[in-house]
């Protein structure tokens, strides 16, 4: 196995890395709206959160040397299932290829964003 670690993405809060990678297999661990340099929670609305999520998560998947187009699952977390629809606006902009997807409301997410998603993706050949 690998760690998977890089600056352009806001660091690991706790004791997990931001991904790691198995065989060809990237997994990442759910990225929040934060910005990577100041660790401040971005936006205040759903589309600019999940935005700053993929660019999260775009960070993660290139150091592990995948990308969106390569997802194979994701799993995300909404604070407001009412967003679901601005959510998947920005979601379908960047996971184009259209991997299997769980989508769910919960009650609260780590620093009260809207969102939060993970990936399991296959490594670029």
């Amino acid at each position: 196995m690998k760690v998977v670690y890089t600056d352009k993405a806001p660091a690991a809060i706790g004791p997990y890395s931001q991904a790691m990678v198995l065989n060809d297999v990237v997994f990442t661990s759910g990225q929040i709206p934060v910005d990577p340099v100041t660790g401040a929670v971005v936006g205040d609305t759903i589309g600019v959160q999940a935005e700053q999520v993929m660019k999260n998560l775009g960070a993660v998947l290139k150091e592990a040397g995948s990308g969106f187009e390569n997802a194979v699952k994701t799993t995300c977390f909404l604070a407001d299932m009412g967003d679901f629809a601005a959510f998947n606006e920005v979601y379908g902009k960047y996971f184009v290829n259209k991997p299997a997807r769980s989508c769910v409301a919960v009650k609260t997410l780590p620093k009260n964003v809207l969102c939060e998603v993970e990936v399991i993706a296959a490594l670029e050949k």
